[in-house]
């Protein structure tokens, strides 16, 4: 769930589609979601007094929704949250036991050990203070001219654009990279380089006339001053107002969310020269040196009216308001391995300002968060090795198959789509790469240092990360290559790559259990799956070919009865207000709405065909077909604070789950096994349920 350049790269489920947190306590709020070993669905979550052509989120979730609190420490819960208590119970067994174990020197299980005692010894951090950090804030203060400020920025620089978070291309660095292969470049992997340098979630945070936006606005400079100010940096209300007044500047330097999505638009390729004659103001040789990327020969400038914007700013912009530009995200970004009142002061912005959440989490849960950012796969292959069996593996692999199958089925059956436009879909479905639950080969973390400072272990591993990143630079591209790890409750699709990754946590109740009927199971994971394959023709992942080349491989025509079905799907999308005054983006969930209706559609179809033709049973009460649609919109239970849902609809391209259950209006079937008729509010006469791929 990424906009905009990994809807585009990296094209996700983003089954959460934000930030989440799991919760300490509270966990027999989620047990209407204990999977059956028959049924699948669960009776006790839903209310059937609801009448399913009504308000079919209230019929599958309704009880759930009115007996369950979102905990103190989360912004959002749902069902993916039994997932996430599972996977979180078990990398807690697996990290306690390497932990208190005796791991061999220089060994992963020694890293993942030092780094979770560092993180939580909070004694250790608070005792330490500042220090960790002074020899940073140092290197910023000696900054004496720009073209040792292009070198600091450089320096700074990190390929840390995180796949799972919907807003994170802003990233707090002046520019994000990311590496994969060229939008323009097909076969040659290059970094791209994204717009960033905001501590908002993004641009129109700080340019919106929205009240809600403008209050934000002012809460925002008042923390920079507190944050500053627990860091035990002087003057901090006047450094808090020039950092505010340089990320207005940068933000209005931002190109804006709609032609961020215009990836078309962002497929030029600069050289190394380019940079200095089409975006001056910073020292780009400086630049480039700093941040270890003066080897490379081709990048790829996604937000090129913003590199040009934000180098003009580095030149024109006090070298005092960059420095403190710079110590102030320094702290920002790493304020959890730095004092507990930096800490403190960071979360009641950014988690109880921003998203609305009461509570911070539990010390010991964010060391297993962090162990899953900066040594994801050292935990991820203890993970697999203990929890994800082989005959997992096999069943959702063959699953993968079927709905493969049922999707190209549709497409050859398209009346509509020429010959040529037909064959290049058909052949882009049969040679998707498909990982199911762990990558075939796993990261060495042999150069990754990892001692007893918190803070210094962040940093280390960000640099790692980067390193491991740019490495990849120049070489052909890993069609294999994974982007979440294991442990990750989530799923996605790679379209320059042509691939998909279901990681092992997903593939567990709520979503999967192979004691289920298949109804729930194609109905639950299945329609996941079908949603990350028809990611590959949603309105994004539709102008890459087979080879995850951009190219246009349709026929006018064609492209027009395309665009056509979307535009229905985004103008039904509008139709849906979480409050009076905000509606959903319809243009702007639009990638991930095509794969919804795409993907439930491909995962009936292949649940019929599983069938072999005959009617599956009714289990206490239902159909087949009833269980099949009842999963789906259970996997989508959503409760969220109205900050969270606020900050959701604003800036993420997923729509929240509620109206992502109403996906179902678009098939046909639904209809049948509902008895929806005309008149119920949720009735799409035939003409206006959307198809988008048959």
């Amino acid at each position: 769930m990424k906009h905009p350049i990994l809807a585009i790269l990296l094209s996700t489920a983003a089954i959460l589609g934000g930030p989440v947190a799991c919760t300490s306590g509270k966990e027999a709020s989620s047990a209407a979601y204990t999977v059956g070993t028959e049924l699948g669905i669960n009776k006790a979550a839903m209310d059937t007094a609801a009448k399913p052509g009504d308000d079919f989120f209230a019929y599958a979730n309704g009880n759930w929704a009115k007996t369950t609190e979102i905990p103190a420490d989360r912004s959002n819960i749902g069902a993916f949250y039994v997932a996430q208590l599972e996977t979180e119970k078990r990398n807690r067994e697996l990290v306690d036991a390497i932990v208190k174990g005796a791991p061999g020197a220089d060994s992963n299980n020694s890293r993942i050990a030092a780094f979770y005692r560092a993180y939580v010894d909070t004694k250790a951090i608070d005792a330490a203070g500042m220090k960790p950090v002074a020899a940073d804030i140092a290197r910023f203060d000696a900054i004496a001219d720009k073209a040792a400020l292009s070198k600091i920025l450089g320096e700074q620089t990190r390929a840390d654009v995180d796949p799972l978070n919907a807003t994170d291309f802003n990233t707090e660095n002046l520019f994000g990279i990311f590496v994969t292969q060229g939008l323009a470049t097909p076969g040659d992997v290059i970094p791209y380089v994204l717009q960033g340098g905001l501590g908002l979630p993004e641009r129109e945070y700080y340019l919106s006339a929205d009240p809600k936006m403008a209050k934000i606005r002012t809460e925002y400079q008042a923390y920079i001053a507190r944050l500053l100010t627990a860091a035990g940096q002087a003057d901090a209300a006047a450094k808090a107002k020039r950092i505010y007044d340089l990320e207005v500047k940068i933000a209005k330097a931002h190109v804006s969310r709609e032609d961020s999505e215009d990836f078309a638009k962002s497929s030029g390729v600069w050289s190394k020269a380019d940079f200095a004659k089409k975006a001056p103001g910073i020292d780009w040789s400086a630049y480039l040196a700093g941040a270890g990327l003066d080897g490379a020969s081709k990048f790829g400038a996604y937000h090129a009216a913003a590199i040009t914007g934000l180098s003009a700013l580095v030149a024109s912009e006090p070298l005092d308001a960059w420095k403190d530009w710079l110590v102030f995200h320094q702290i920002n970004t790493h304020s959890d391995v730095l004092p507990t009142a930096v800490d403190n002061v960071h979360f009641a912005f950014y988690g109880t300002t921003l998203a609305g959440t009461p509570q911070q989490r539990a010390r010991d849960k964010r060391a297993l968060d962090a162990l899953d950012t900066y040594l994801g796969d050292a935990v991820g292959k203890a993970y697999a090795d203990k929890y994800f069996p082989a005959s997992a593996k096999a069943e959702v692999g063959d699953m993968v198959s079927n709905i493969k199958g049922a999707f190209a089925k549709r497409v050859e059956g398209i009346d509509w789509m020429a010959p040529d436009t037909k064959k290049e879909a058909i052949k882009k479905v049969e040679t998707i790469v498909v990982g199911v639950g762990y990558p075939d080969t796993w990261r060495d973390y042999g150069s990754y240092t990892v001692g007893n400072d918190a803070y210094a272990n962040v940093v280390a591993g960000e640099k790692a990360e980067t390193a491991h990143q740019f490495a990849k630079i120049g070489k052909p591209m890993d069609k294999g290559e994974w982007w979440m790890v294991p442990q990750t409750v989530n799923a996605v699709n790679l379209p320059v790559q042509n691939a998909l990754n279901f990681p092992a946590a997903i593939l567990q109740p709520p979503f999967f259990n192979p004691k289920a009927d298949p109804a729930y199971n194609y109905g639950a994971i299945g329609a996941v799956i079908g949603h990350e394959i028809s990611h590959s023709f949603d309105n994004n992942g539709a102008a890459f070919d087979s080879t995850g080349a951009l190219r246009n491989w349709w026929t006018p025509a064609d492209l027009a009865k395309f665009n056509a079905a979307g535009a229905a799907l985004a103008a039904q999308f509008d139709t849906y207000k979480p409050f009076p005054d905000l509606a959903i983006n319809g243009k702007l969930t639009l990638g991930e709405n095509i794969a919804d209706v795409a993907g439930l559609q491909a995962a009936y179809d292949a649940y019929r065909a599983s069938l072999n033709g005959k009617e599956a049973p009714v289990i206490d009460g239902f159909t087949g077909d009833q269980r099949f649609f009842i999963a789906y919109a259970q996997t989508w239970a959503t409760k969220m604070r109205d900050e969270a849902l606020r900050a959701r609809v604003a800036t993420d391209g997923h729509a929240p789950g509620m109206y992502r259950a109403l996906t179902v209006r678009n098939l046909d079937a639904w209809y049948k096994a509902f008895d929806v008729k005309e008149g119920d509010k949720l009735y799409l006469a035939p003409d206006k349920r959307v198809r988008v791929w048959g």
